[in-house]
């Protein structure tokens, strides 16, 4: 009888079958886990809405999953959907800065900039800069190169404000809210210690009670007059920084960009 135990493993064609399959085995396994995290990173994250905070907070195998590079789209192409996400974005007032479609060495970018920074988006994709706008600009490129997400048409007047068309402030409506509170708030407060003392009442929960309304609706006061001060701070910081770029004759210095300038600004700078 022959002896089998010393026999080795099979080769050739059936050793290589066998171990394809194991590789397919593992590939599909490698898949599931792929799909299970896009799903995960699908749920977890806003990509409608999807900001500098949600990309910081993205692991780098979420950020593979989500945007797959060979998906991705670049070009000429990459260029006008970020150029229309921009627009729209300022007009919005969510990103802060002059747009331009630049030519430079034979290639169009598209560069951003303000007074403190700048963001240039080349049609590979890539985006350099510095300050708030590369942080805002960065995941909107990300964005605008993934084919499932659908960039908005810009409206027509999408630049920035003029200077002088900025309120002084917001939120008028909840500011007079507060005071018709802060103004009951004061009276019952007034009335309750009046009341007390009129009356000559040994209890301490009138007296007590008044004291608490009134420092109350004193507080809810300077809560609105301390509101409506940084509002009026924040809108004249705004106003000076739209007067700044509208009276910059050229680029900042820190922008590296020489280009011809292929768009114009359409806010009659």
């Amino acid at each position: 009888m022959e002896d089998t135990s010393t026999q080795s493993e099979p080769d050739g064609p059936d050793g290589e079958a066998v171990e394809g399959g194991r590789d397919r085995e593992d590939g599909g396994e490698g898949v599931d886990d792929l799909a299970e995290l896009r799903d995960r990173v699908d749920a977890e994250y806003d990509f409608d809405d999807f900001g500098p905070a949600d990309m910081a907070r993205m692991s780098a195998d979420e950020w593979d999953a989500a945007f797959d590079p060979e998906t991705w789209i670049t070009g000429p192409r990459l260029l006008d959907r970020i150029e229309a996400e921009l627009k729209t974005r300022i007009a919005r007032r969510e990103v802060f800065g002059l747009l331009e479609r630049v030519r430079e060495d034979g290639e169009e970018r598209v560069l951003v900039y303000s007074d403190e920074g700048y963001a240039i988006v080349r049609p590979s994709g890539e985006v350099t800069g510095r300050g708030t706008v590369l942080r805002d600009v960065e995941p909107l490129v990300a964005l605008a190169a993934m084919e499932e997400y659908d960039v908005a048409d810009p409206p027509e007047d999408w630049s920035l404000p003029h200077p002088d068309s900025v309120p002084e402030g917001s939120g008028e409506f909840g500011n007079l809210m507060i005071q018709v509170v802060a103004a009951v708030q004061v009276v019952a407060g007034v009335a309750l210690l009046g009341a007390s003392f009129l009356t000559d009442l040994d209890s301490i929960v009138g007296p007590a009670m008044g004291a608490v309304f009134l420092l109350v609706g004193l507080f809810l006061f300077a809560m609105v007059a301390n509101a409506r001060l940084s509002d009026r701070f924040r809108s004249e910081e705004y106003r000076d920084r739209l007067r700044a770029l509208r009276e910059a004759e050229e680029r900042p210095e820190f922008v590296p960009l020489d280009g011809e300038g292929l768009t114009e600004e359409t806010d009659d700078r």
